[in-house]
C-alpha cells in the first residue's frame, strides 16, 4: 500500500497512476476535496480493481494532527503502508528578508512535512518486518542552491540532509527492510513550475517521464535519484554539483557560479568536465 502526499497533481499524481497500474493500492493525500476527488478518479482508471484500490485523504502535511489521522486511516483501511512518498511541496517564491510567515510556511511544508511523515509512518513500517520504501521529493535547488529563492532552497537542502540521515538510520537498524531514497527531479512541467504557461516547454520533462525514471532507478537501488531533463543531461548536473561543492574546498565566494568574476571559469569547467564523459 502506497501513501503519496501532494498526490493530487504533478509528479505525485503521475507516480500514483504508475503505482496503481502496477497493482499497488494508493492513498492520495493533498489539500482540496475537489482536487483529491478528481485525482482519485484519474488514478482509479489505471488500477486493476478501480476505486477499490484508490482512496483520497485531505491533509496538511505541516500539521501533525492531520498526518496522525492519515496514518490511522490507512492503517485501519489497508492494514499498513509499504511505500511512503513525502512529495508535498510549495514554491511561492521568497527572498532573504521576506516576512517570517513566508519562511515558516515553506519550511513547514517542504521540510517539516517530510520529517513529520517519516516520524509517524516509518517506525510502523519498520516494525512490520516487511520490505518498504520511503521516497522524499527533493530538488536540485537544494544541492546547487541558486540565488533568488532562498527559503525553497533551504527547505530542500534540509530535506536532502534529513533523507541521508534517515537512510543511514534505517540501514543500521537490525532486521529493517525499509530503505529511504531522495528523488531529485529535473525541470518538470507541473503546476508548480508552469508560471502561467499552458504548454510544456521543450526543455521540460513530463511528470510521467519523471515517474518512470524514478521507478527504474528504484529498481536499481539508487538513493540519489538524479533526474535529467531535455535541457540538462546528467553530465551537466554533475558539473554543477561538483562546482558547488568546490566553492568550499577551494574557498571561493559563496555561489561563485553566479559571481561575475567566475563566469568564464565555470563555463570552462563545464566544458572540460562534459568532454570527459563517454
Amino acid at each position: 500500500m502506497a501513501v503519496i502526499t501532494g498526490g493530487a497533481a504533478g509528479i505525485g499524481l503521475a507516480v500514483a497512476k504508475r503505482w496503481a497500474s502496477m497493482g499497488l493500492r494508493v492513498c492520495i493525500a493533498d489539500l482540496g476535496s475537489e482536487r483529491i476527488e478528481n485525482a482519485v478518479n484519474e488514478v482509479a482508471a489505471f488500477a486493476p480493481n478501480g476505486f477499490e484500490n484508490v482512496v483520497g485523504f485531505e491533509a496538511d502535511v505541516s500539521q501533525r494532527a492531520d498526518l496522525q489521522q492519515l496514518q490511522r486511516f490507512v492503517q485501519q483501511r489497508f492494514g499498513g503502508v509499504s511505500v511512503l512518498m513525502n512529495n508535498a511541496g510549495i514554491q511561492p517564491g521568497s527572498s532573504v528578508f521576506d516576512a517570517q510567515h513566508t519562511w515558516e510556511r515553506i519550511l513547514s511544508v517542504n521540510l517539516g512535512g517530510a520529517v513529520l511523515g517519516s516520524q509517524l509512518f516509518v517506525p510502523v513500517m519498520v516494525s512490520s518486518g516487511r520490505p518498504g520504501l520511503v521516497i522524499n521529493t527533493g530538488s536540485k535547488q537544494g544541492i546547487t542552491t541558486p540565488p533568488e529563492d532562498p527559503a525553497y532552497n533551504v527547505s530542500k537542502a534540509g530535506l536532502k540532509v534529513f533523507t541521508e540521515a534517515l537512510a543511514h538510520e534505517l540501514r543500521n537498524t537490525e532486521g529493517c527492510q525499509v530503505t529511504a531514497h531522495l528523488l531529485i527531479p529535473g525541470f518538470v512541467f507541473t503546476g508548480l513550475t508552469a508560471q502561467g504557461r499552458t504548454e510544456k516547454p521543450a526543455g521540460a520533462w513530463t511528470p510521467e517521464q519523471t515517474a518512470d525514471f524514478m521507478v527504474e532507478r528504484l529498481n536499481q537501488g539508487d538513493f540519489y535519484i538524479l533526474c535529467p531533463d531535455n535541457d540538462a543531461p546528467r553530465s551537466l548536473d554533475e558539473s554543477r554539483i561538483l562546482w558547488a561543492a568546490d566553492d568550499i574546498v577551494k574557498n571561493r565566494p559563496a555561489l561563485s557560479r553566479w559571481h561575475k568574476d567566475y563566469t568564464e571559469a565555470f563555463a570552462q569547467f563545464v566544458q572540460t568536465n562534459q568532454a570527459k564523459k563517454p
